[in-house]
């Protein structure tokens, strides 16, 4: 970055105009107090943006918004990101994106928490006595009508483990088909485990492009895919 880009982006920061993103992964009935008072002080002070927001940036060059952007961001596909997070944000009237692992929700039921404990996906001690700890598909299409909805890889995946054509079928394609078959919807976005931001490979990088996502999201960004 030249000294005049730095000097521009340290403005932009001072003046506040930046795109916060909170991230989120469990949402137990226990916390939705505290979730519903969190996200009503951001909704105080931040215009919540959505995927047409940020269509409008990347095409225009100017931001759509007058205050500061956040968007709320719900990991994993937890059944309470559906029961408890979504309701909230709906009565809040803010959009929340939802990158979602899709094999969790596949997984059989009975067999859930031992997926959830093989592929790095934590649970909380509330939820173990329940039957179902992903949300359903229905459940998908449901939250998908008012909120984006997008991959967070098949399987709860590391770019580095991603190597072979069944691996890419697997962990990168399947799941944006899957996700807009049950939300009719495009999912513009891929995350993957552990946030790692485009760029960081041009092998799984041209895998993500080649399979039509739009955007990244990363710990650090969120990335318009050229």
């Amino acid at each position: 970055m030249t000294g005049n880009g730095f000097a521009q982006h340290r403005a932009a920061l001072r003046e506040g105009r930046y795109l916060r993103v909170v991230n989120y992964h469990n949402t137990p009935e226990s916390m939705a107090d505290a979730l519903r008072r969190e996200l009503a002080g951001y909704a105080a002070s931040f215009d919540c943006v959505t995927l047409e927001h940020l269509d409008a940036f990347y095409a225009t060059g100017r931001w759509p918004l007058e205050r500061p952007g956040f968007i709320p961001v719900f990991y994993e596909g937890y059944l309470n990101n559906a029961t408890v997070a979504a309701p909230i944000c709906d009565e809040l009237g803010l959009v929340a994106w939802f990158p979602i692992i899709t094999r969790f929700l596949d997984c059989p039921v009975p067999e859930q928490r031992a997926f959830a404990e093989a592929h790095d996906i934590t649970l909380v001690e509330e939820e173990l006595s329940h039957d179902r700890l992903a949300m359903t598909w229905d459940d998908v299409a449901e939250i998908g009508q008012r909120h984006v909805v997008v991959p967070h890889t098949g399987s709860h995946e590391e770019i580095g483990r991603v190597r072979t054509a069944e691996d890419v079928e697997r962990e990168i394609v399947r799941p944006r088909r899957d996700v807009e078959r049950a939300t009719g919807r495009e999912a513009p976005a891929f995350v993957w485990l552990r946030g790692t931001e485009f760029g960081t490979s041009p092998v799984q990088d041209g895998w993500v492009r080649d399979a039509g996502y739009r955007y990244q999201i990363s710990n650090t960004m969120i990335q318009r895919i050229a």
